[in-house]
């Protein structure tokens, strides 16, 4: 019996093992709170529990595992195997990409900007870049042109761009550097908290973060219409992690990227709807800056800007031209597509 017994144990441990085996388990680290920003990372999560039967599961922290500007830092050891960074929170580490972040790129939607941003991710100098970090770029996270709100009198004069204090990272604080004010690269989480201290005037956020992070409840108004760029956010996972995987795990993941997107575009589509109708009810005016304000703003940082950043990229002897001209050339095979 005592044979039997230990036969019997040993069989069902066998079997307990196997199961484990079997199942996967990813720690995804993110930070905030569920929102636009992250809903195709959600999606995914749930594609990948439907596609294998709950044998590839995803296991999303907002904030547990690591600070937002250590994420990166945290996929190069292995620490969790799938994040969600901004280019902007550590450009020295990733610098290849931050040319989606230069002000005035002219992108026009959201399908636009996933276009460019698989572009330049799909180059061979920027998967380099990544695998220093041991990381494989998975998607992006295609956000809106960024606009500020602010306390006050409006500023919708570039003269009143003089000293403004804004919550601005990458190519957009850069861009409002060269009008004259003081971009400070506060994180996101932290936005909220600046600018109720003071810290800052005013915060470049696209609508959803205005909303996520609280920013739009201390905003006496918004500007509908400066567009001066946007930040690139990829999901990347860790290359080991995903080299690891077997066969259909991979096509699981790898399958539910595009639809992950997709969901992301509608729910985002959504929240842009209701936009004016959240300005109404929390009493946000809106601010159209003029033609020719907007104009001037673009001439003193876009081309200055781009020039620079080309120039750096060349002298550290990465790609910068070919990388530009990569994401014009998208845009245009893009409309022309249309």
């Amino acid at each position: 019996m005592r044979k039997a017994f230990g036969v019997g144990l040993t069989t069902a441990l066998s079997l307990a093992f196997a199961g484990e085996a079997i199942a996967l388990e990813w720690d995804v680290s993110l930070w905030g709170k569920r929102r636009a920003f992250t809903e195709h990372v959600e999606k995914l999560a749930e594609l990948l529990d439907e596609k294998t039967n709950g044998d590839f599961t995803l296991n999303i922290s907002y904030g547990g595992l690591s600070k937002n500007k250590e994420n990166l830092d945290g996929i190069s050891i292995g620490a969790f195997q799938m994040a969600q960074f901004c280019a902007g929170y550590h450009r020295d580490k990733n610098r290849t990409i931050t040319v989606l972040e230069l002000p005035f790129l002219g992108v026009a939607n959201l399908d636009e900007e996933v276009a460019v941003a698989h572009a330049v991710y799909g180059h061979a100098a920027v998967q380099e870049e990544m695998a220093q970090w041991n990381a494989r770029l998975l998607m992006t996270s295609p956000m809106p042109q960024y606009n500020i709100v602010g306390t006050g009198e409006p500023r919708d004069e570039l003269s009143e761009f003089e000293g403004m204090r804004v919550r601005a990272t990458g190519g957009i604080g850069k861009a409002f550097e060269a009008v004259g004010a003081v971009p400070t690269s506060v994180t996101a989480t932290e936005a909220y908290q600046a600018m109720e201290s003071g810290v800052v005037d005013t915060v470049a956020f696209a609508q959803h973060a205005h909303l996520s992070f609280g920013t739009i409840n201390q905003a006496e108004w918004w500007t509908a219409n400066l567009n001066p760029g946007t930040v690139n956010c990829p999901v990347v996972v860790n290359i080991d992690s995903y080299e690891s995987l077997s066969d259909e795990h991979r096509a699981a993941l790898d399958s539910s990227v595009e639809e992950a997107i997709d969901h992301y575009l509608a729910n985002y589509a959504a929240l842009l709807e209701r936009w004016d109708g959240v300005l109404a009810e929390k009493g946000v005016t809106k601010v159209e800056l003029s033609d020719d304000t907007i104009a001037a703003f673009r001439a003193t940082a876009a081309d200055p800007i781009r020039e620079a950043w080309i120039a750096d990229m060349e002298a550290q002897g990465l790609p910068g031209q070919e990388l530009y001209d990569l994401v014009m050339s998208t845009l245009e095979d893009v409309r022309a597509s249309n």
